[in-house]
């Protein structure tokens, strides 16, 4: 059993930068691969960013290319996503998600366990 808890969500101009955390409990870390959902109002969970258990692999989605940077310190049990240039349409909740293996993927059905998200908002 994995818990996920997000922080550093906000309220950020256009432009600006945010950096999310996701703490997670659990010894093995490492045998968790990790990713980043996000979901606008009105809108179903899309995928933002996946990274392997060891961090050998990293997945983005079109939109965050070049922007986002996902990472983890499997040390600290913790996983990170760097979101720079934002934009409007980067608002919305952003989940953490972990597998029960090290293989990243890119559906929301392949995640086992997720935290409750925090809220990013980007102002035009």
């Amino acid at each position: 059993q994995v818990q996920l808890e997000e922080s550093g969500g906000g309220l950020v101009q256009a432009g600006g930068s945010l950096r999310l955390s996701c703490a997670a409990s659990g010894r093995t870390f490492s045998s968790n691969a990790m990713a980043w959902f996000r979901q606008a109002p009105g809108k179903e969970r899309e995928f933002v960013a996946a990274i392997s258990g060891s961090d050998f692999y990293r997945f983005y989605a079109d939109s965050v290319k070049g922007r986002f940077t996902i990472s983890r310190d499997n040390a600290k049990n913790t996983g990170y996503l760097q979101m720079n240039s934002l934009k409007p349409e980067d608002t919305g909740v952003y989940y953490c998600a972990a597998r029960s293996t090290p293989v990243a993927l890119t559906t929301t059905n392949a995640y086992d366990y997720w935290g409750q998200g925090t809220q990013v908002t980007v102002s035009s």
